[in-house]
């Protein structure tokens, strides 16, 4: 995993609630078995129709937020299912940066897992978010959100926020303590098996 930094981008924003992951990328696409090329089906079906054209009415489908990295979108987003594939999908996209009221916990695990930095903020800030036309820039390391007008403060745990800034994964952080691993199994005995 890559070390997290600074994010500048425009916003995408998703005014929707209670987005689950099925949502995020359908059931169908789950076949993959590495945690890239799942950014295709993101938002599978707001995306396209039944003959596969883009959408007119949907939001990634519009050129001026190409290239964006953050997305903004309403309450409880990551909903549903635990599927990792989700977070694969969004990443895979481009999504850095996902703020909302409130994520599904798993979901919020999974972001995290996988360097994607989900921030949670009070729905009026969210909205102001969702309307900002130009780049805004997120600072993990300050924890704000910087916009034109506002430096809008962030809350993070800091084992969460150690982890994105170092590009920790699982496998990393538990490696951090090879050498206290290494002595334990030095020192301890295996009772034996009868």
């Amino acid at each position: 995993m890559r070390p997290f930094s600074p994010v500048k981008s425009i916003v995408t924003p998703l005014d929707k609630v209670n987005v689950d992951t099925d949502q995020i990328v359908p059931k169908q696409f789950l076949k993959l078995v590495q945690k890239s090329g799942f950014g295709k089906f993101l938002f599978y079906n707001w995306r396209y129709d039944k003959d596969e054209n883009k959408k007119d009415d949907f939001v990634l489908n519009d050129p001026k937020f190409d290239g964006s990295n953050i997305l903004v979108t309403g309450d409880n987003f990551g909903c549903g299912s635990s599927r990792e594939h989700a977070v694969w999908a969004l990443q895979d996209y481009g999504f850095a940066v996902i703020i909302a009221p409130s994520f599904a916990d798993i979901f919020f695990s999974n972001c995290i897992k996988n360097g994607i930095l989900p921030i949670s903020l009070e729905p009026p800030v969210v909205k102001r978010l969702q309307s900002e036309t130009g780049p805004i820039k997120v600072d993990l390391e300050n924890q704000n959100v910087i916009t034109p007008l506002e430096t809008i403060p962030f809350e993070i745990d800091p084992h969460k926020k150690r982890t994105l800034l170092e590009g920790l994964d699982d496998i990393s952080q538990t490696l951090q303590f090879e050498e206290d691993i290494s002595e334990f199994e030095r020192n301890s005995t295996v009772p034996s098996v009868l």
